[in-house]
Parts: C-alpha cells; structure tokens; sequence
C-alpha cells in the first residue's frame, strides 16, 4: 500500500485514539507491572465548556506524565470528569428557554433541572470529545461528573458533617451580587473593568442650622483657608446608595473636622415628609485625611470596606435594593426608601432615569451639591472650594456643581457582564479560619514546600487573614442545601401571642408550646427521608406539611394565624427546605 504523500491528521488520528481506546490502553492498571500507584484527577473543566489554549496546556502536561508513569509500569489512573458549573449551565438552558418566550419561573425547579439533564446528554460532551481530539489518554470509563448521584451524596454528606462539627452557618453578610442571575457570586467571578465613570461632590448640612471653622493648613503648618461652613463635603461614585448612609467618617488626626465630631449632618435627599434623615460624623481610621476632602460616608450593607467600619462602629445597616438592583418596594422598607424612589432601578434603564439620576437631580435643585465656579479663564481668588469670586474680568461666573470625571475600576460579572452590586444577604459560609491550621502547619513543619521560597510569605498572609467562604447560591441547578426550616418552638406561661401548638382541648393557664412564626429551627440531614424523619418527631404529636417553597411556608403560616382551629384537629405544622444550592467549587 503506498504511502500518502501528506499526513492527514484529521483521519489518522481519530483511528489511532479509537484503536487505544478500544484496546483498554488508557484504562486503570493497564500496563502495570509494579505495585506504585499514579493517579491524577484531572481538575474538572465546567461541562458547558470549551477547550482552550490553558486546558491544552495543561492537560498536555499531565499526559506526559500519565504516559510516561504507564512506561515504567506503574498502575496509573488519569480520572476525567467535568462540573457542573452552577451558574453557566443555567445559563446556557434560560437562553434555550428564551428563544421559545418561557422562562425558567414557568415550571416548576424539577421539570427546569430535567431539562438541564436533557441538555447535559445532548451536548454536555463537548469538551470531553475535545480533550478525546487533543489526545489525552484519559480513563474515560471512569468519567465522572459532579451532580451524578455518588458525588451527590458525598458533597451532601460533607456539609452535614461540617455543619454538625461548627464549620459551617448561615449567616448576613455582604457579598457579591449578581442583579441578572439574582444569585451571590465569588470573588474570582468578577471582574474588575477600568471604565470612564464620576465622582459627584455634595454637600451633607450640619443639623439644625449648626456652623464651624473649616481651616486648611501647608505643610508648613500655615493656614491656607479658613471660612465658616455650615456642611462637609461628601465625594462619591454612587449616589443612589446615599440613602443608605449610617455615618460620615473622618479620620483621627483630621484637625479640620474635630469641631463637628460627634454632631449630626442630613443625607441631602430628602423624606418623603421633606425632612432630611440625620447621620452622625466619627472618628475612624478608615479615612485618609489627605484624599478628596478626607470624609467620607459609610454604607455598610452596599459597599465592603464600609462594612467593615460600620461593623466596627456599630452602625445600622441599610438594605436599599432588591435582588434586581431595583430600590426596595416591600412594606419592610423602614421609610429608608422614599415613596418616589421605590421600584426604580439603580441606574438609568431603557431611557427611564434610574435612582442615580433622581438623587443627582434632586440634590442639585435643593443647593446640596458642592458647586464650583466657571466661566471663560477663570481667576480663583478666594480659598473656597467653590471656587473664587473674581472672574479676572473675563465674564460673568456661574456655579455649577462639582463632578469629576475619572476612570473608576468597577465589578461585573463574569457571565452576565452587568454591574455588580456589593449586597448584605442570608447566605451559607464555612468558617475557613478554624480548618486552615493544617495547611499553614503543613509549610511552617516543612511537611510541603513553597517553590519559590518567596511565594510562603504570600501564602501565610492569604491563609492568616482567611475571610468566610460563601458557599451558598440563588440558583436551581445543583446540590440543594440540605437544610430544612420549620417554625421554633418555644415553652410559654398562659396565653401569649403567636400560634398556639396545642390542640383547643388542652390549652390551660400553664406552660404551653408556642410556635413562633418569623424564627425557625434547623434540620440538617443528608437525605429528605431522614430529615421527615426527624422532623415529625421533633414536632410530634403534630402532623407536619412539607412546603414546595418558602412562599407557601409562609402563606401557611399567615393562614394560620388568621383561623382558628378546628375542634378535635391538630394544626399542621409547616415545614420547608433551603431553596439555595451549594456554590459549584463546594
């Protein structure tokens, strides 16, 4: 047979990686002829995903190896499989529903997570067939993926069992907020862009008409300014989140501000009542006194540096938003929201003027905005930040308020490629301080090694200063929490408010069990079976309704306080599961 004058790699190698597979030469053990093992699991790409060049590079790397260990006899195992990958699924199966007008909100969560298992067998191969292409000699009767039932019940049974140990809890928290995917993300999934944004300056009016002597001084210690101000000059890239401001902050050594310490200034949007919402000035490190104007204000539950000044300095925090990013409409708004603002997105959407744009607008027409002067070449001769008074002769001054333009650095998510929103939500957490001992005892005993050298000091300083892992997310797709919420029981003396939990016949003037209807009782168990289980003994002799979600948990609840009970009944008590699944990498 005579030799093809060109290699065509498209047929040849197809056939050769067909006859290896066929021969069971990628297989476990295949090969050997001595009792060491090498095993390597591949680190598993998302199954939505697509070979590139970095998988290439890898994969090809831990092929030598595999390869080259299957030479020398060794029994070698290279395991293949892929993840989920949480949010990129639901994704790619929305946009599938989309194309035919449904959504994911129109069926139930089992008939959406059936037709995500529809996609996986159709196409959920195709980075499998690519690696194939590459060559790496995978054991592919092995391949694995992370929602098949055995890795199920193991990721379950390792929360369970972290739970019950302390190292993991539900907790509030600021996180990452994707406002498209309505879900907490991670840190590595956003990315921090570089964009052309503003900085707005205003005016935050000291109370009750209250004045100071605001002074600046050189180096030298010469006083540069000295005038008497009746505010303090706030900069700030989001005015939408003024609303919900607990502190203006200074720093320490801030000498121009040490007068007002301690006294109270009005947020410049105002009440639905015309008043204005009063916030004090602190002292606190987190300014520095030689940026901006040196005070700045404290958002704690919009922004993660503020969070933890405001953590520090007691604060309140202040939800604005809802999990579309759109000014909280609920009737739990506590007044922070005024009426005109509620329901309005955070920015400008469709050509309607968002909550940004309103505050910006409004606090330029009451005279709270820092304004400087202009005018053709402009003389400043007064130290006022507003500018001078004379104009050098060149025509009239106007005062226009003070906007900087400025590159900004701002998060968007990596999917949805929308604005991130730094959020304070209910979410789950592994307490990573109490489990990182190991590992940093690992290096410090010499037992692994940092090479080079030079990379412990970085990883000493990330393991030391460790923050919780938020492991929760708001999706559909994935390992379901498996944690269980039920109303709490409580013991109480006569009759109190709340629901009463026993029978009609049997309530007395003595101790009764009360069911408590906004606090709730954890299960946690690794199956539903076993947490039924419990749960109707913990609330036996009641019969328990297992709830499809927490809307119709609390829709039972509601009903319940509102009707008495029937003669001769037992009230159901209702129950419902953690909507949230476990983040992919858990």
């Amino acid at each position: 047979m005579a030799m093809e004058k060109t290699f065509d790699a498209a047929t040849a190698e197809p056939r050769l990686y067909a006859m290896w597979e066929g021969m069971g030469a990628f297989r476990a053990g295949a090969n050997a002829s001595r009792p060491e093992t090498f095993t390597i699991m591949i680190p598993p790409p998302n199954v939505t995903g697509s070979l590139h060049v970095g998988h290439a590079f890898n994969n090809t790397l831990q092929d030598v190896l595999v390869r080259w260990k299957r030479m020398q006899g060794f029994d070698v195992l290279w395991q293949p499989g892929t993840d989920h990958a949480g949010i990129a699924t639901q994704l790619v199966v929305e946009r599938q529903l989309a194309a035919t007008n449904r959504r994911r909100t129109d069926m139930t969560r089992k008939e959406f997570e059936a037709l995500v298992w529809e996609w996986k067998a159709e196409s959920g191969g195709n980075i499998r067939n690519q690696l194939k292409r590459l060559g790496a000699s995978c054991d592919w009767d092995r391949e694995a993926f992370t929602m098949d039932p055995n890795f199920h019940d193991a990721v379950i049974k390792v929360f369970v069992d972290m739970y019950n140990k302390g190292l993991i809890y539900r907790g509030k928290r600021l996180v990452n907020w994707d406002p498209h995917f309505e879900t907490a993300i991670s840190d590595l999934e956003v990315e921090n862009v570089e964009v052309a944004g503003q900085m707005w300056h205003f005016k935050y009016l000291l109370a009750d008409g209250a004045t100071y002597t605001y002074v600046e001084k050189d180096q030298d210690g010469r006083v540069t300014l000295s005038e008497d101000r009746n505010y303090i000059s706030i900069a700030t890239t989001r005015p939408e989140t003024m609303l919900g401001d607990g502190a203006v902050a200074v720093h320490p050594s801030d000498e121009r501000y040490a007068p007002i310490v301690g006294k109270l200034v009005e947020i410049p949007i105002a009440n639905d009542d015309g008043t204005f919402r009063q916030i004090k000035i602190i002292h606190d490190d987190y300014p520095d006194p030689t940026f901006g104007s040196g005070a700045v204000k404290i958002t704690g539950a919009h922004d993660f540096n503020d969070e933890i000044v405001a953590k520090r300095q007691g604060l309140t925090f202040h939800i604005l938003m809802d999990t579309k990013a759109n000014m909280r409409s609920d009737e739990n708004a506590d007044n922070i929201v005024p009426t005109r603002y509620r329901g309005l997105h955070r920015f400008a959407k469709d050509g309607v003027p968002g909550a940004r744009e309103l505050a910006i607008a409004e606090i330029n027409a009451l005279g709270r905005a820092v304004t400087r002067r202009s005018g053709p070449a402009p003389t400043l001769t007064d130290g006022d930040e507003n500018g001078g008074s004379d104009n050098g002769g060149a025509g009239p001054a106007l005062h226009v308020p003070y906007v900087e333009d400025k590159p900004i650095m701002q998060p968007f998510g990596d999917r949805s490629k929308v604005v991130i929103e730094p959020m304070l939500t209910d979410q789950w957490f592994v307490d990573t301080a109490k489990i990182v001992g190991p590992a940093l005892d690992a290096v410090r005993h010499g037992r692994t090694k940092i090479i080079p050298e030079s990379g412990e000091k970085t990883y000493y300083h990330w393991l030391e200063n460790i923050e919780p892992w938020c492991i929760s997310r708001q999706l559909w797709w994935g390992h379901q929490i498996p944690v269980w919420y039920g109303p709490k029981v409580t013991m109480t003396d006569g009759e109190v408010g709340g629901l009463d939990f026993m029978p009609i016949e049997s309530i007395s003037d003595g101790p009764s069990r009360q069911l408590i209807a906004d606090q709730f009782d954890p299960f946690c168990f690794a199956s539903e079976t076993e947490a039924i289980k419990e749960i109707r003994s913990y609330y036996a002799p009641y019969p328990v309704w297992i709830c499809r979600e927490k809307a119709e948990f609390a829709q039972c609840m509601s009903e319940f306080q509102g009707n008495p009970q029937p003669d001769g009944f037992y009230r159901p008590v209702p129950v419902y599961r953690d909507p949230d699944v476990l983040d992919t990498w858990f």
